[in-house]
C-alpha cells in the first residue's frame, strides 16, 4: 500500500491550499524536510542559542531517528520541524514550501495538513470512542462528517484496531491507545509522521508492537521521524541524527 499524494478537488482548488505556495502534488521531487542553516535563539537576557545553524534533508519515505540527552536541543528541533516554533535564522522548507514566508494562519494550516503528531502521552479524549477520537482530528477541515468517519475507520484498520472502534480509551492497553494516537495522526494523510518518544509510556511488549507498526508504515511509504533518547528505538531508523549542545550531527554507519 502506498500513501496517496494530496489531490485537487473539482474546480482545481488544492486539497490543502496555502496562499502563494505550490501544492504538494506539483513538487513530488521536493524533500519533506529541508533545513538550510536553520537556527533558533530564545531571547534573554541572556539569549539562549537552543539550536545552532544546521542543515538537514529528509526525503519521502525515509525513517529518521533523532537522539540526544536531556537538554541537548531535541525538543527545540521537534518544535521547529513541527512548525510549533519559527527559526530565528535560516530557511525551513516543508514539502518544498518555505515556511518562513508564510503568515501565522497559513503555517497553522500547513502544519495541520502535512504533519501528523504522535506524543509520549496519548492525548485521547477519555469519554469519546476510539472512532470519535480519530475522526475529530478532521473536525476543522472541509471533509464531510460521513467521510471523516469512513477515513477514521480506514486509519484504525491500518493500525490493526478496526475491531475496537466503539471502545473508549480507558478500555484499551497502553499499546492500543498509542495505536489510536497513530491512527489519529495518519487520518489527515500527512507528508510526515513526527513522533516524540512514542514508546516512553509503554512496557517492553507494547513498545515493540508500536515500533513494529512504525516499521510497517515506513515500508508502506510513510516518511517517519522519531525523536527519542532510547538507543533501541533509535536503532529502528534507517538514518540517525544526534543532537548535542544544539548541534545536529548525522551518525555515519560503518
Amino acid at each position: 500500500m502506498r500513501f496517496p499524494r494530496a489531490r485537487r478537488r473539482s474546480g482545481g482548488a488544492p486539497d490543502d491550499p496555502v496562499p502563494g505556495t505550490p501544492d504538494r502534488a506539483d513538487r513530488p521531487d521536493a524533500p519533506v524536510i529541508e533545513f538550510r542553516a536553520v537556527a533558533l535563539t530564545y531571547p534573554g537576557p541572556p539569549p539562549v542559542e537552543a539550536l545552532k545553524p544546521c542543515d538537514l534533508t529528509v526525503r519521502r519515505g525515509e525513517f529518521v531517528t533523532i537522539v540526544g540527552p536531556s537538554g541537548s536541543g531535541k525538543s527545540t528541533f521537534l518544535n521547529v520541524a513541527g512548525l510549533l516554533d519559527s527559526p530565528t535564522s535560516g530557511h525551513y522548507l516543508l514539502d518544498g514550501i518555505d515556511t518562513g514566508r508564510l503568515p501565522d494562519h497559513a503555517r497553522t494550516a500547513l502544519r495541520g495538513r502535512r504533519i501528523g503528531f504522535v506524543f509520549q502521552s496519548f492525548h485521547l479524549l477519555p469519554h469519546r470512542s476510539v472512532l470519535e477520537n480519530v475522526s475529530l482530528a478532521m473536525l476543522y477541515t472541509s471533509v464531510p462528517r460521513a467521510q471523516r468517519l469512513t477515513r477514521a475507520r480506514a486509519a484504525l484498520d491500518q493500525v490493526g484496531l478496526g475491531h475496537r472502534v466503539a471502545a473508549v480509551p480507558g478500555r484499551l492497553s497502553g499499546g492500543e491507545r498509542q495505536r489510536v494516537a497513530i491512527a489519529r495522526a495518519l487520518v489527515g494523510r500527512p507528508s510526515l509522521l513526527l513522533c516524540d518518544e512514542p514508546t516512553g509510556n509503554l512496557d517492553s511488549a507494547n513498545a515493540a508492537s508500536v515500533l513494529a507498526l512504525l516499521d510497517e508504515l515506513h515500508a508502506a511509504g510513510m516518511t517517519v521521524m522519531v525523536i527519542t533518547h532510547d538507543a533501541g528505538v533509535a536503532a529502528r531508523g534507517r538514518r540517525t541524527v544526534t543532537v548535542r549542545d544544539g548541534r545536529l550531527r548525522e551518525r555515519v554507519s560503518p
